[in-house]
């Protein structure tokens, strides 16, 4: 199939890159003409596992082009994909703009018989709205699909290659037809394809990831309890777990959720609520939690050194919201670095691909190192924000000769706090009780 992909975002870009991987011819069309032209030389302008090779590999095959002209991607495609940012407003709806203005550059140019399938996040009502401008600004009926995305940064490939579901909205079965042929290389394992009408789609995809934000502001609400009664939320968890109702998956305690996704979606789901006067209690409590959740860390740290964190030297392991992304939107590493350098200490940092975005952010202000390692040196504490694989089984040894003082604050648990108390270290963690050198 042709398909035009307008977006070249995370889920443009992977969504494109896989579907030219499967056969289809796809050109993925952005205004921003700097961007594309890095695509075409093949820089990727975010990190994702595999990601550069795929772009690269379909690009050399002739598969996969990049284009700053809307109408020669859309004039002789099958399928229009639109995935173009929806970001949070001030009141945290979703800002549309950006979708509308696709919606009206792409209909003088639509074929007859194309299909356009909204691939961007979006509220309860937008597939309606499409149809209408659409059929407005063309004159006939166009169909319109809803196709939420499901792509968990950093495993978004095998996301999508290998995907729990794959959902849509349809109003024609024909269309549900297209799109199930579409899909068909990525289902051989009989995974579902589920079909539903565009709204209950549209919702789906705000459903899905409120639950998962639930499931963590849950969790981590808990650790701070345990932490009051002297209990330990690793041995919590796991004794609820194993109850099938329950599970393990997303009961991880830490230091809250970041992204471009669960803060944005649950806010506009609680907004998309409002609107309909329906009371987002829930959903209000969850976006609470995580704001105060991203907080617990840096008073951990303040409460340790008082007065005297002034000139303190803290080393800082992860700054992306999470593991195999460059990712620091709403990372919860910049709550801690806004409060650490307000009163008045020094950071140095390390992430292993999110560096060049901090240092987009914070200038000169903060210090980065090449090495994890390297960020200890001379520092009074070391705070861990995020769990990358390469943090987990450190030489304890010369992180102690390296420290100042042997502190560590880890909002990700990544260490038993048995073995760092006989490594002769003062261990803060999440939901469990303090430990100090023997």
């Amino acid at each position: 199939m042709k398909i035009a992909m307008v977006g070249t975002g995370y889920v443009g870009l992977v969504t494109g890159s896989c579907f030219a991987d499967s056969g289809n011819e796809v050109t993925c069309i952005d205004i921003n003409e700097e961007k594309i032209a890095k695509l075409r030389q093949g820089q990727i302008p975010i990190y994702e596992p595999g990601l550069s090779e795929m772009v690269l590999r379909n690009a050399e095959s002739g598969r996969l082009k990049f284009t700053t002209d809307l109408e020669s991607a859309v004039v002789p495609a099958d399928i229009v994909y639109l995935a173009v940012g929806t970001p949070s407003s001030d009141d945290g709806s979703a800002d549309l703009s950006a979708l509308w203005t696709v919606v009206r550059s792409v209909a003088p140019h639509l074929r007859k018989d194309a299909v356009v399938v909204i691939k961007s996040t979006v509220p309860v009502g937008t597939n309606s709205k499409t149809y209408e401008m659409l059929k407005e600004s063309t004159g006939r009926e166009c169909d319109v699909a809803s196709n939420p995305e499901f792509l968990k940064e950093g495993a978004a490939i095998n996301d999508f290659t290998m995907p729990d579901r794959v959902v849509v909205g349809v109003r024609r079965s024909e269309v549900a037809d297209t799109l199930q042929a579409l899909y068909a290389p990525f289902l051989r394992t009989d995974k579902p394809f589920l079909v539903m009408s565009p709204e209950s789609a549209e919702l789906t995809k705000y459903v899905a990831n409120a639950l998962l934000s639930t499931k963590i502001s849950f969790i981590n609400e808990m650790a701070n309890l345990c932490e009051k009664v002297g209990g330990d939320i690793n041995d919590v968890r796991r004794g609820i777990g194993h109850d099938q109702r329950i599970g393990f998956a997303f009961l991880f305690p830490g230091v809250g959720y970041g992204g471009s996704c669960f803060p944005k979606d649950v806010r506009a789901l609680s907004s998309m609520a409002h609107d309909l006067g329906v009371e987002p209690r829930i959903l209000e409590a969850v976006d609470r939690v995580n704001d105060c959740q991203k907080e617990v860390l840096p008073n951990k740290v303040e409460q340790h050194f008082g007065e005297e964190l002034r000139g303190k030297t803290i080393a800082v392991w992860g700054l992306a919201f999470k593991p195999k992304t460059d990712d620091i939107r709403e990372a919860p590493a910049l709550t801690l670095i806004d409060r650490m350098l307000a009163k008045g200490a020094k950071i140095v940092a390390h992430d292993p691909e999110a560096m060049g975005n901090v240092r987009d952010h914070y200038g000169d202000k903060i210090a980065f190192c090449e090495f994890p390692m390297d960020a200890l040196d001379g520092a009074d504490a070391l705070v861990i924000n995020t769990e990358w694989s390469e943090f987990r089984n450190p030489d304890f040894t010369d992180m102690k000769n390296r420290l100042t003082t042997p502190l560590i604050f880890d909002g990700r648990n990544l260490y038993e706090p048995t073995i760092m108390k006989r490594a002769g270290f003062t261990y803060h963690s999440i939901g469990r009780v303090t430990v100090f050198p023997e």
